[in-house]
C-alpha cells in the first residue's frame, strides 16, 4: 500500500495559464495515446498542478469525454484559494481537491498524469523524486506527462514517464512559430534544460534537427508540414529511434525515445 504524506508534496508555483495553451499535449493524449482510456479499468486522469485558474482542467476534461464517455478528470492544487475558486466549476467527471505530488486521490489510481509548467518551476536536484512519488501510484500501464510550453502553447516539449521511469520526450511547434527547431530549448523539461550544451544527447539531438531542417528547405515550397515530414525522415534515416510516424510529424510533433536524449551521468 501507497503510503501518503500527512501534508501536500510540493510548492505553490506562479500558476499562469491560458484557454488552450495545453492543446498539444492534450491533441496527443486523447488520440494516440486515448487507448489507455479505452482499456483503463477506472479511465481517472488527473491535471497536477493547473495553476491560478482551472481552464486546462476543464478543456482536458472536455476532450477525453471524447475518447471515453465515462472518464473522469481531477484537478490537483496545492493552493487551497486555487481548489476553493475552482469548485463552482465541477460537474459529472470533473472535480478539484488539494494536494500535491503524492496524488491525495483515496486509493485511485490514475491511468494518466499531467504536470505541465510545473516542475519547471523547482530545482534541478529535486525533479527525480517527484517522479518517483508520481510514478508509483500509476494504475497499470498508467502514464505521468512532465512537460512544458510556452505562454499560449505554441512550443511544447514533455516527457512521458511508466512506472519504471522514462520512456520518451515529444516537441511540438506550431509551424511559423519557430526559426529553427532548437528554439524549442528554452521550452524543455527541467530534466533536460540545463543539458542543451555539447556532449549532452539532447544537444546532438536538436542539432541534428537543425541540420535535417536546413537540408529540407527546398521542401518549403510545398509548405512548412512537408518540410517538417522530411526532417523527421531524414532523422529516422540517420538512426534516430523516432517512435512515431508521418501521422504525427505533420501536426509538428516528434517523438524520440529517450534513451537517446536522456541526460549523461554527472
Amino acid at each position: 500500500m501507497v503510503k501518503i504524506p500527512s501534508k501536500p508534496v510540493g510548492n505553490v508555483t506562479r500558476g499562469t495559464t491560458n484557454p488552450n495553451r495545453l492543446r498539444r499535449v492534450d491533441r496527443w493524449l486523447s488520440g494516440p495515446e486515448g487507448w489507455r482510456l479505452r482499456r483503463a479499468e477506472d479511465p481517472l486522469v488527473i491535471d497536477l498542478g493547473y495553476g491560478a485558474a482551472p481552464v486546462t482542467a476543464v478543456e482536458l476534461h472536455s476532450r477525453i469525454r471524447g475518447v471515453r464517455a465515462d472518464a473522469s478528470v481531477i484537478g490537483i492544487e496545492i493552493d487551497p484559494e486555487r481548489v476553493r475558486a475552482a469548485k463552482p466549476l465541477e460537474r459529472a467527471g470533473l472535480s478539484f481537491v488539494q494536494g500535491g505530488f503524492e496524488l491525495p486521490l483515496g486509493g485511485r489510481r490514475p491511468v494518466m498524469v499531467r504536470a505541465f509548467n510545473v516542475l519547471r518551476q523547482y530545482s534541478e536536484d529535486e525533479y527525480a523524486a517527484h517522479w518517483d512519488m508520481v510514478c508509483s501510484r500509476l494504475a497499470d500501464g498508467g502514464i505521468f506527462i512532465d512537460g512544458t510550453c510556452d505562454e499560449i502553447g505554441r512550443r511544447s516539449t514533455w516527457v512521458v514517464l511508466e512506472a519504471g521511469g522514462p520512456v520518451s520526450l515529444s516537441i511540438s511547434l506550431r509551424f511559423g512559430a519557430f526559426s529553427l527547431p532548437s528554439d524549442v530549448a528554452e521550452r524543455l523539461p527541467k530534466a533536460l534544460i540545463h543539458r542543451n550544451v555539447p556532449g549532452e544527447r539532447v544537444h546532438a539531438f536538436l542539432q541534428a534537427m537543425d541540420k535535417a531542417w536546413t537540408a529540407a528547405a527546398p521542401m518549403a515550397s510545398y509548405g512548412n508540414r512537408q518540410r517538417w515530414i522530411e526532417m523527421c525522415r531524414t532523422l529516422r534515416t540517420e538512426g534516430w529511434p523516432l517512435l512515431t510516424g508521418p501521422g504525427r510529424w505533420r501536426l509538428g510533433e516528434i517523438t524520440v525515445a529517450w534513451d537517446a536524449v536522456a541526460p549523461a551521468a554527472d
